[in-house]
């Protein structure tokens, strides 16, 4: 991983190289985790290659005071990696563990090589905090359990309690960085008795620090999400209408989904209803399209 994520080329193609040709993702997955459609990612893909023969670039491992150079690219392609096994992008399964797991293991090797990194420690706390909730995140029949109806029981304690330890490692370092802001995050979620006890405010807080290191729609889309659970449902829907037609983010599912959980909390059914039906026409996995219908059912009577 550490030799394909090569400095010679543009990051987003190092990681999106690294994801196909070492990881094994299909160009599919690839594509849905960088919000493009799958033909603009090919011809990214191509054109890496391309640019590897034109240019001739050398590929040999590299040495021990390269990898920090590489190692941002190294973490993001992990990180891809867990997301799309945290939330499959095609298939029948919502989770796809062996990818949680193999990404897990990733960090973990890549932690213990360069164990002065916070951000390598950040990323696996906050893998390992996000996969403890793994057994909890679907029902018997295998549908979608948002997070406030998990049952907390489900939830890997030792698996928590290794990356809440890790994270403070990571934050002692004094070096804070995008991955130990997720972890944090993700520690609100972890350390939570409840779902009414989550301290939304601290998270929506930590979603406004990652803004500075992430400026991305998807960061702020979360931050939103995080405004609604802390000031209620319409303080969070007005950032989500903001960004709603963004050129990325209108094809991403999820956005209109959360818009249209907003929608039904603040009893607009109609509009509820319409921003789902915008999330079903972007054909998310059949896990999501699961969830979207039972939410209709659920607004109609039936």
């Amino acid at each position: 991983m550490f030799l394909c994520c090569h400095p010679a080329l543009d990051a987003s193609a190092r990681v999106a190289l690294t994801l196909r040709s070492v990881c094994g993702l299909s160009t599919a997955a690839i594509a849905a985790a960088f919000l493009v459609p799958e033909e603009t990612m090919a011809k990214r893909l191509v054109r890496a290659r391309a640019k590897i023969r034109e240019a001739r670039i050398p590929f040999r491992v590299p040495s021990q005071a390269e990898l920090p150079d590489r190692l941002g690219a190294v973490l993001r392609v992990i990180y891809v990696l867990f997301t799309e096994g945290h939330m499959a992008s095609r298939g029948d399964a919502l989770v796809r563990g062996d990818l949680c797991d193999t990404a897990i293991s990733l960090a973990r090797g890549v932690a213990a090589l360069l164990p002065d990194e916070p951000e390598a420690m950040g990323l696996l706390a906050l893998l390992l905090l996000t996969d403890a909730r793994r057994a909890a995140r679907t029902d018997d029949l295998g549908e979608l359990v948002l997070l406030e109806d998990q049952d907390r029981g489900r939830w890997d304690r030792d698996m928590i309690a290794e990356g809440e330890e890790i994270l403070e490692t990571a934050l002692g370092l004094g070096r804070p960085g995008p991955y130990q802001l997720h972890a944090a995050i993700a520690a609100c979620h972890s350390t939570a008795v409840s779902a009414a006890a989550t301290d939304w405010r601290q998270i929506a807080l930590l979603y406004g620090e990652l803004i500075r290191y992430e400026p991305t729609p998807v960061v702020e889309a979360n931050r939103a999400v995080a405004v609604a659970m802390a000031e209620g449902p319409a303080a969070g829907l007005v950032i989500l209408d903001a960004l709603a037609h963004h050129p990325q983010l209108w094809r991403w599912a999820q956005l209109h989904i959360a818009r249209a959980e907003l929608l039904r909390r603040l009893g607009r059914d109609d509009e509820a209803a319409g921003a789902y039906r915008a999330a079903l026409e972007l054909e998310p996995a059949p896990a999501s399209r699961s969830f979207i219908a039972r939410r209709m059912r659920e607004l109609t009577g039936g």
